[in-house]
């Protein structure tokens, strides 16, 4: 996926979880950040960002910061929005008869449900931004929400589905995504959980350039 009208900019800093001060075309500009993680690893004063113009006159900020480069020179895809939207195009040329976004099931939405002939598939879609030493971690803060979406691919599985949670990853040179036990390890304990009932558990590792994403390697459901 492309983002249209990308603008570079220097991250300064960020009032609160939703907005960030971002030199761009010699002023500080208000942007709205599109990940309400932590990600103190990626945004600190003096990196390079890139914003998207959302061309929406009614709001408050101008643009939304999605792309940054980490002190190391990877270039990290922040939009949380990104990955559903990566993995619903991806899975569109893989033969299915129907791609459901937000499948309501148990006492939640999925984030995808793939259906061919008679075989359904319910997929949880997360993004994983953390990466350590070349390997990437999920998540960076607690997520109940998270926990709960495990619970019900569990319950799908059981049930005689096939389940699978996919962690798409936005950065380069990264492959593999592990529980991020230290910072929540209550969902370190579900996604063990899950693998032993199992749940498939899928990383997806992708091209990233500051005005586009894309999910790369051979891997089909």
């Amino acid at each position: 996926m492309r983002y249209d009208n990308i603008t570079k900019g220097i991250f300064v800093s960020r009032p609160n979880r939703f907005i960030a001060e971002v030199k761009t075309g010699g002023i500080t500009e208000l942007v709205h950040i599109k990940n309400t993680g932590r990600c103190r690893e990626l945004l600190v004063p003096g990196c390079e960002v890139w914003l998207t113009e959302t061309g929406n006159a009614g709001r408050k900020t101008r643009y939304d910061l999605v792309t940054v480069r980490k002190s190391t020179g990877a270039l990290f895809n922040i939009d949380s929005q990104a990955p559903n939207k990566l993995v619903a195009e991806w899975l569109a040329g893989q033969g299915f008869d129907r791609v459901i976004p937000e499948y309501r099931y148990g006492a939640s939405r999925i984030d995808l449900c793939m259906e061919r002939g008679s075989e359904r598939i319910l997929m949880e879609v997360k993004g994983c931004t953390l990466e350590i030493d070349g390997t990437g971690y999920f998540p960076d803060a607690p997520t109940e929400r998270g926990i709960k979406h495990i619970r019900e691919l569990i319950g799908a599985k059981n049930s005689g589905l096939r389940a699978i949670l996919a962690f798409v990853i936005q950065t380069e040179g990264v492959t593999e995504v592990r529980a991020n036990a230290s910072a929540h390890p209550e969902f370190a304990e579900a996604l063990e959980e899950a693998r032993k009932a199992g749940v498939e558990v899928i990383s997806l590792p992708c091209r990233i350039k500051p005005d586009e994403i894309a999910i790369t390697g051979g891997i089909r459901i």
